[in-house]
């Protein structure tokens, strides 16, 4: 049962749609909190958080400085990862992640 302070936290990879995926999971009736990637792995979540979104962003995560997040810190909450988020989730799970002929970004 969906308790009132529940929380998703949404990590930022600076992609232009953090902030509409809290808007979109607010709106189903979901607390939400935008997170920098900086601090993802900085930060102790309370019990309250139920899973994690992470979202998109312009890296890859074959890139020298890539961002990344400590996936301990999350602590075996549900994770949902979209465009460079899913690319991270994949990668660090040793899936296989193959570079496209050309960069995307959106």
């Amino acid at each position: 049962m969906k308790q009132a302070d529940d929380v998703v936290v949404v990590v930022d990879f600076g992609g232009q749609y953090a902030h509409l995926i809290s808007r979109r999971i607010r709106e189903l009736g979901v607390k939400t909190e935008v997170v920098p990637h900086t601090a993802a792995g900085e930060e102790s979540f309370s019990s309250n958080v139920k899973g994690f979104v992470l979202s998109g962003g312009p890296a890859s995560v074959y890139d020298l400085n890539a961002p990344r997040i400590s996936f301990e810190q999350i602590g075996g909450k549900p994770i949902l990862g979209i465009c460079y988020g899913h690319q991270l989730i994949a990668h660090h799970f040793t899936g296989l992640v193959k570079k496209a002929s050309r960069r995307e970004y959106g």
